[in-house]
């Protein structure tokens, strides 16, 4: 990306939601979802409802709608409600990124349960049970030797100065 970054205001927002949404999209998701995503990383509002994010990105409603909540779905936006109000307004939780790390290991479970399923059905001489064996195995490598939540939260106290819940 190599973009200098402009210091302050408007001008870091913009630049900042336009480079978000590159690498959110270089990753497989759609441009509109990565700004939403940008947009609610550094917002310092308690909430912002999907017409402001659809005002303030150029979007419609209805896209705003639609991938805000596959973010939802995915742990990385929050509806929140405000006393007496009946809008939705929505949020990024201060550790998105631990949220995320909850979401992908209740994934990894499921795909290692998928796969140790098929295996009992799959033909033990063929190609495809190689593939899946391989499936079950990566999934578990991850889980059982990449404690990553309870490293990154390890990280965080040792960043924050402070003693892991752990200890």
């Amino acid at each position: 990306m190599g973009d200098a970054s402009p210091a302050r205001g408007d001008d870091f927002s913009t630049w900042f939601i336009d480079q978000f949404s590159v690498y959110w999209q270089s990753g497989g998701g759609a441009r509109i979802e990565g700004r939403i995503a940008g947009y609610l990383l550094i917002s310092e509002s308690p909430g912002v409802s999907a017409e402001e994010l659809a005002q303030a990105l150029g979007a419609s409603r209805g896209s705003v709608s639609t991938y805000i909540r596959r973010l939802i779905d995915r742990g990385f936006v929050k509806l929140t409600r405000k006393p007496r109000d009946r809008t939705h307004y929505y949020v990024m939780d201060s550790d998105v990124w631990g949220g995320f790390l909850e979401t992908e290991h209740l994934y990894l479970e499921n795909q290692r349960k998928l796969a140790t399923e098929a295996l009992q059905y799959a033909n033990p001489n063929g190609p495809a049970y190689i593939r899946v064996l391989n499936m079950r195995d990566y999934m578990g490598w991850i889980i059982d030797n990449r404690m990553l939540s309870s490293e990154w939260m390890r990280f965080k106290a040792e960043r924050d100065g402070k003693k892991p819940a752990s200890e």
